[in-house]
C-alpha cells in the first residue's frame, strides 16, 4: 500500500494521470479513481492525518495546493482557482480550513 496503508500505488498513478493538466482537478473523480470515495471513515480519516502536513486538526489552503503531493512526490501543484474551489467544496462551516468531518463528508460526497 502506497498512501498511509490506505491506498495502492496503481490506485494513486491513476488519480494522478486522471488530472495531470493545469486547471483540470477535480477533486470527486481524484476521489473517484484512487478508491479514497469507496474507504471506511477511519482509512479517510488516516488519509486526513497525512494531507494536514502541521497537524493542526485542519486542512489549510496552503496544504490544498500541495494536495497532490501528498500522494506522489513530484506530482503537480494545484494553481489558486482550483485549490480556492477544493476550499469551497469542504469548507462547509465558513472558517477558511477544512475540518477532518468536513474532509470525510468531501471525499464521500
Amino acid at each position: 500500500m502506497a498512501f498511509g496503508g490506505v491506498l495502492t500505488d496503481a490506485d494513486v498513478t491513476a488519480a494522478l494521470d486522471a488530472c495531470k493538466g493545469d486547471g483540470t482537478f477535480d477533486y470527486k473523480k481524484f476521489f473517484a479513481t484512487s478508491g479514497l470515495a469507496a474507504k471506511s471513515t477511519d482509512d479517510v480519516k488516516k488519509a486526513f492525518a497525512i494531507i494536514d502536513q502541521d497537524k493542526s486538526g485542519f486542512i489549510e489552503e496552503d496544504e490544498l495546493k500541495l494536495f497532490l503531493q501528498n500522494f506522489k512526490s513530484g506530482a503537480r501543484v494545484l494553481n489558486d482557482a482550483e485549490t480556492k474551489a477544493f476550499l469551497k467544496a469542504g469548507d462547509t462551516d465558513g472558517d477558511g480550513k477544512i475540518g477532518v468531518d468536513e474532509f470525510a463528508a468531501l471525499v464521500k460526497s
